[in-house]
């Protein structure tokens, strides 16, 4: 049963809510102040929902803006996705954990209960010695010792000096700029270990690989659109606000409302606060970000092991991560080569990143595996893809002023930016703002 029909969606005096940006961060944020029976608008510059998040049409194909991966985790993406009518169980591919190189080495997880699946994958792995291995071991039971916390000022890099350099590159260094977009000797140790934590220790399956399916547009923006509309909340495209007043509740332009919800780029939000909350205005515009680089290649006939391979990149190759579109989504012979902490290759130029990724395809495989010549399909590049996720960034708060709140992957809280960070931010602004208000 939707809980608009529950008494808690019957509050006694509902708020006239606005949500600036409908990415994933805004749509949820929409979606829940909507759920608790206020009366919601969205307002969204892009001329569609799904901020950074979405599909494009490039080369006569529907492709993803870039290649997401979600893991068993994310609990409130998922319960956002089933709430707007999106089937979770359809759009998204649940696999293993797995990070297999293309000559079949790499970790390799089982299904069950997290924690005793990673100790097996680790000892039947293929490529490490038995000292690499236990060595592995003991310092993941160091850091489930230390609850998973450790120095705010430390690195990845620092967090795993004393793991062997195989190890380290084999799996430390994939997972971390898998998840968050930043190379090891610059990424947040803590942030690490806080995804590893909710990854062995949410229960069964939350380890495991959620691929997409379906284009990005599917799983979320079309759904919760859909949702918003038939609920009553008008969804403006292509509108910018201009303009935030504070006037007794808020002014956007020529609007009033009781609460905002700045869920548009930390920028923009900055931009539009700069006169109302100076010092949060400062601490979003200083953030600095990580470019992700995907590299569409196609090659009719061609398919991989796994729907998703890990690839050792340096400084003439790359990519980190190829997924096989054939597999996933039924799109034969087209691959998305993904190049994570892209700075690098962003100023090298992006015609250079696809010539690479293009000779580090040829390289990584086997002759075989490609039928004919792989051709390039199309380039996508964000700039700012991510905040930069360093140790001891103090990211600004959700809370703005009374009545005003922020939503999205950059807000403090305790993941990095992610498709889960957003959605979370998104829920957590738009609950909290409604009960502060309405006390």
């Amino acid at each position: 049963m939707d809980r608009l029909a529950d008494p808690l969606a019957r509050p006694l005096k509902p708020l006239h809510v606005a949500v600036v940006g409908a990415g994933w961060a805004g749509l949820a944020a929409a979606v829940h102040a909507r759920r608790a029976g206020h009366a919601v608008q969205v307002f969204e510059m892009a001329p569609r929902p799904g901020g950074r998040a979405r599909s494009v049409l490039a080369a006569g194909h529907t492709l993803d803006n870039g290649q997401h991966i979600l893991i068993g985790a994310y609990s409130a993406t998922l319960e956002l996705m089933n709430l707007v009518g999106a089937d979770a169980a359809a759009l998204l591919r649940r696999l293993p954990l797995a990070l297999q190189y293309p000559d079949g080495q790499g970790l390799r997880m089982g299904r069950g209960a997290p924690v005793p699946a990673f100790v097996r994958a680790v000892l039947a792995h293929p490529g490490w010695t038995w000292a690499e291995r236990l060595r592995l071991l003991a310092e993941a039971a160091r850091w489930s010792l230390m609850r998973f916390r450790c120095d705010d000022g430390l690195s990845v890099a620092d967090l795993c000096r004393r793991l062997p350099q195989r190890v380290s590159g084999d799996l430390i260094e994939p997972l971390c700029v898998a998840a968050l977009n930043t190379p090891p000797v610059q990424a947040s140790a803590q942030v690490f270990l806080r995804v590893l934590r909710d990854a062995l220790f949410c229960g069964a399956g939350s380890s495991d690989l959620l691929l997409p399916c379906a284009p990005l547009d599917t799983l979320l923006p079309q759904p919760a659109a859909a949702w918003l509309a038939a609920h009553g909340v008008p969804l403006h495209t292509a509108s910018r606000v201009n303009q935030l007043v504070r006037n007794g509740g808020w002014l956007l332009d020529d609007r009033r409302f009781d609460a905002v919800v700045l869920a548009c780029s930390a920028a923009e939000a900055a931009r539009l606060c700069s006169g109302i909350a100076a010092d949060w205005a400062r601490q979003a515009a200083a953030l600095r970000y990580e470019p992700i680089v995907t590299v569409y290649l196609h090659c009719p006939g061609a398919r991989l092991a796994l729907p998703m391979l890990a690839l050792h990149a340096d400084a003439r190759s790359p990519a980190q991560f190829v997924f096989d579109l054939g597999a996933l989504n039924g799109r034969s012979g087209l691959f998305a080569f993904v190049i994570s902490g892209a700075a690098e290759w962003v100023a090298r130029g992006l015609q250079a990143a696809a010539a690479a990724t293009h000779a580090q395809a040829l390289a990584a495989f086997a002759p075989d595996t490609w039928p004919s010549a792989p051709r390039l399909v199309h380039v996508a590049a964000d700039k700012r893809a991510t905040f930069r996720c360093t140790p001891g960034l103090r990211r600004p708060p959700a809370a703005i002023a009374a009545g005003l709140w922020a939503a999205g992957d950059y807000v403090a809280g305790p993941y990095p930016a992610t498709l889960e960070g957003a959605v979370r931010s998104g829920r957590d602004a738009a609950q909290a703002l409604c009960s502060s208000l309405m006390r």
